[in-house]
């Protein structure tokens, strides 16, 4: 599994209503724009443009369903957006820890100049 970091992935994600109508569609398993609108005060429409950006970056995967589309989290890359997330999460705890290093460093000197 890759853990590049995925521009466009979390530029999709980014957003709080995207990640709320993932929130939903993973609490009921599925769900229109119909379906979903009325869980948000957001109209069909707008849910439905939400919910093309998701498909197309792969979060939720769409299926014909009569004169709408059902949508459902897309596991594998849903896992895929989390291994990135803890890789970035990784990488920062690295960089915080020689941010630190450096603080402490600057201190002691200080500390011993001003004790000299």
């Amino acid at each position: 599994m890759s853990t590049s970091v995925d521009d466009e992935l979390w530029s999709a994600i980014g957003d709080p209503t995207r990640r709320t109508l993932i929130d939903l569609l993973l609490a009921s398993g599925a769900g229109t724009a119909t379906s979903l609108s009325a869980d948000l005060p957001l109209t069909r429409q707008a849910v439905s443009k939400h919910l093309a950006v998701l498909d197309r970056v792969g979060l939720v995967r769409a299926e014909p369903a009569g004169r709408e589309r059902r949508y459902r989290g897309d596991a594998a890359q849903l896992a895929r957006a989390a291994a990135q997330l803890a890789a970035v999460g990784t990488s920062w705890d690295a960089r915080l820890r020689r941010i630190k290093h450096i603080a402490e460093a600057i201190e002691r000197r200080r500390d011993h100049t001003e004790g000299a």
